[in-house]
């Protein structure tokens, strides 16, 4: 895919994404968001990757959108202008989220703005030791409801921890927010990616309709009430415990082995 303004390539029902403009800290500008977003809606529709992680390259993750291509040429658009591109972002966050499987944001330095919302639509944030985050959109007089930023941060670490970070524009250094419960691990920097390529090729090899159903019905169940959620979780049981996976799983207990599962 060499039209893509990213690094991208597939191994092992892995692909990996990694923003590829280190001398800006890997910004955003309009043709990285659209062509992300994009990215993350096709990919949808290719059953081969089973996972996906995403990270940048250099010294940092992402420092959010570039201040001369986005930021800068927003003031010369009108308001129709403005709302596309602001409606393009959450495009991408909603990609990342109804994307039925597992994605790693490798966070290998500095994280903000746009680029702290993609790492918290993520399902798993492997962090750097070094790695600080920031919500920073207040400190540039933005809303901190940014990109969905205020419907997932309350979800993750709470209504206090959320209304903090989001107002404040603080950053997060990495033992707070593996504390807070936004970080799933925190490594030295030589072990980020050997980490985040053990834990996708772990979910890769695993139950992928298992997996895909579990991120389906977190999405899904956020709205629900009680009842609601509990009926849909005991019809989506009922499919999967006559899925071959589950058959697998089955036969290979009785037989004392390791179960290789299909991902059906």
């Amino acid at each position: 895919m060499a039209d893509l303004p990213f690094g991208y390539e597939v191994e092992d029902g892995v692909a990996t994404i990694t923003l590829d403009r280190p001398e800006q800290l890997n910004a955003l500008t309009f043709e990285v968001y659209r062509k992300l977003t994009d990215r993350f809606y096709q990919l949808r529709f290719e059953p081969e990757v089973k996972a996906v992680i995403i990270t940048g390259k250099g010294k940092g993750f992402c420092g959010g959108g570039d201040v001369d291509d986005i930021i800068g040429a927003l003031f010369q658009r009108d308001s129709h202008d403005v709302i596309e591109f602001t409606r393009m972002t959450g495009e991408l966050i909603e990609n990342i989220r109804r994307y039925d499987r597992p994605v790693i944001a490798a966070l290998n330095g500095p994280t903000a703005g746009a680029g702290a919302v993609i790492a918290l639509a993520c399902d798993f944030r492997l962090f750097a030791e070094r790695t600080k985050i920031h919500f920073l959109f207040t400190k540039v007089g933005l809303t901190g409801a940014d990109m969905g930023a205020a419907y997932l941060l309350p979800r993750v670490v709470g209504l206090g921890r959320a209304t903090e970070w989001l107002m404040l524009g603080d950053g997060i250094d990495a033992r707070t927010a593996l504390a807070s419960g936004l970080a799933t691990q925190v490594l030295p920097l030589d072990e980020l990616m050997p980490a985040a390529n053990a834990l996708a090729a772990r979910l890769a090899k695993g139950p992928t309709m298992a997996v895909s159903m579990t991120k389906r019905l977190l999405n899904n169940e956020l709205s629900m009430d009680l009842g609601s959620a509990i009926e849909t979780e005991a019809i989506a049981q009922a499919f999967l415990l006559r899925a071959d996976d589950h058959k697998v799983f089955y036969d290979a207990w009785s037989k004392g082995t390791e179960p290789d599962f299909t991902g059906r």
